[in-house]
């Protein structure tokens, strides 16, 4: 994997994240809506695009404690994303094939989100 300044990651995963959230929009809108699936798809939208604004919202931070805060916010939101992606699967709002792409990146950022949060949990506990 390429080696990124700070500045340089966080350029990337603000413009991951919102393309993430965008193609995530996109793909509901194209999703034949009815009363009981408006629902979670509505959930799906707003944890997805919360993940990019939390991203964001990190980047621009004013202390360490505020990035930890909103990078905590970033991986709860993800898991919740995954939990949407697989559930509207499962019961067969959307197919595997439409949702691929998806989880595929949405795992990925929990994998990059959650090593930064244990990397700055561990920084932020004092030994014994």
């Amino acid at each position: 994997m390429k080696k990124y300044d700070i500045n340089e990651f966080n350029q990337v995963m603000r413009a991951r994240t919102r393309n993430f959230a965008i193609r995530v929009f996109k793909g509901v809108s194209m999703v034949k809506m009815n009363e009981l699936s408006r629902i979670p798809l509505k959930q799906l939208v707003r944890c997805s695009s919360s993940v990019a604004a939390n991203c964001y919202s990190a980047t621009r931070g004013r202390s360490e404690a505020e990035y930890y805060s909103k990078i905590c916010i970033v991986v709860e939101e993800i898991d919740e994303t995954l939990f949407w992606i697989d559930f509207l699967m499962e019961v067969g709002i959307v197919n595997a094939a439409q949702a691929k792409d998806l989880l595929g990146e949405a795992e990925e950022f929990l994998r990059i989100f959650s090593s930064i949060k244990k990397k700055l949990k561990l920084k932020r506990t004092p030994s014994i």
